[in-house]
């Protein structure tokens, strides 16, 4: 297909869908983009336990950090050997940054997926308000399909919109998971830095 069949058939949609359409085709522009982000931001694993990469940055604090948990971690451990008092309060301090990238997006993404199909619904009522006034004038039977052609158009909205909620509902739930797994890591780090005694107490010195 060439670009002008790609245009044609992007108006041929527009004009199936009715006036729910260019919400439509915002909200799917929308959704897409911050389950990108997100995808993006959450995108490295965790290679190793918290403890266990706790253990690792303390004795290779030269190396680079490869997800958030990595960064936060790093950034935990330079306040804890500053010696900075009240150590949680900084802590949550500097960690909320990391939790509000990772729940950016998120509001956006749950309003979309709800929206979507009630705009589709609404299309559809209006395609069978406007298909059934045209049985008034018994227009509709003069068109290719008739009354089950213009029933099918109305329902094209309907279709539209659970295409969009139910592929964003499903990243949606995936992100959700990904987002409280680094949260409880990120708490996890909190009380590990906090609660651990320090290595020069143990030796006492």
């Amino acid at each position: 297909m060439n670009i002008s069949e790609y245009i044609l058939l992007i108006k041929e949609l527009f004009v199936a869908g009715g006036i729910v359409m260019p919400p439509l085709v915002l909200c799917t522009l929308l959704l897409w983009y911050g389950v990108g982000y997100r995808f993006w931001v959450m995108k490295e694993p965790k290679w190793m336990s918290v403890r266990d990469m706790f253990k690792y940055y303390q004795e290779h604090t030269d190396k680079p950090a490869k997800n958030i948990v990595a960064r936060a971690m790093q950034q935990g451990i330079e306040l804890r050997k500053r010696g900075v008092r009240n150590l949680r309060r900084h802590l949550d301090a500097a960690f909320y940054e990391y939790e509000r990238e990772i729940g950016k997006f998120s509001v956006l993404i749950r309003v979309v997926v709800l929206i979507s199909p009630l705009l589709g619904l609404l299309g559809t009522v209006i395609g069978m308000i406007e298909t059934f006034d045209s049985l008034a004038t018994m227009t509709l039977f003069s068109q290719s399909g008739g009354i089950a052609g213009g029933i099918a158009q109305a329902l094209f909205t309907t279709q539209m919109g659970l295409t969009v909620a139910i592929p964003g509902l499903l990243a949606h739930s995936i992100l959700n998971r990904k987002q409280q797994q680094i949260e409880q890591d990120l708490s996890q780090i909190k009380d590990l830095l906090c609660h651990q005694i320090p290595a020069k107490k143990l030796n006492g010195k």
